[in-house]
């Protein structure tokens, strides 16, 4: 395990609540967002402000953290490619538990690997911010909700121009016969 920096935007140091059950405390902050908060077509832009507010409180087995985060995010429409820049505000909680393992008690109850823990009083709050933020956007997000897309001939967005047709396809099979003309029959 990698120890943490006390130093990075997103590590909190928690000895301020003493392990006592019940002691608790507000943080407000303004982080720069780190790298790949989002998914491919929509995210929060690397380095720009993400504006947390979070109660930290000590519980028997750890720390709870209980949090709103708020940033833009940007990327583009999945069915017309329109850039997209809307707020996103999400809430998240999770426990993170004590790493007693520095007082030589291992754990050893079985618990997975998905467990928040503490490092030396330090939690980490780049996964869980991470984490809440991907779930919280739209896996095929829309500048618009009715957005009609592009037209698949030509490209053109059709929402620009909702009287946007073509001329029906032609069967390449009867094409010749398209280009008889009807007066050489006779």
């Amino acid at each position: 395990m990698t120890s943490l920096d006390p130093r990075a935007p997103l590590v909190l140091d928690t000895r301020e609540l003493g392990r006592r059950p019940g002691s608790q405390r507000e943080v407000t902050l303004t982080a720069p967002a780190p790298a790949d908060l989002g998914i491919e077509v929509l995210s929060v832009t690397e380095g720009s402000p993400v504006d947390i507010d979070l109660r930290l409180e000590a519980v028997m087995e750890g720390v709870l953290v209980t949090g709103t985060a708020t940033a833009v995010v940007e990327g583009e429409c999945t069915r017309c490619l329109e850039p997209i820049r809307e707020d996103l505000e999400v809430t998240f909680q999770e426990l993170f538990v004590y790493d007693d393992t520095r007082h030589g008690q291992q754990d050893d109850s079985g618990e997975d690997d998905e467990t928040s823990r503490l490092e030396d009083d330090l939690l980490d709050l780049e996964p869980l911010l991470r984490d809440s933020v991907v779930l919280a956007l739209p896996f095929q997000p829309l500048c618009q909700p009715d957005c009609p897309g592009l037209c698949p001939e030509c490209g053109a967005r059709l929402a620009d121009d909702p009287d946007h047709a073509h001329d029906a396809a032609v069967d390449p099979r009867w094409a010749a016969l398209a280009e008889l003309d009807p007066e050489d029959q006779n």
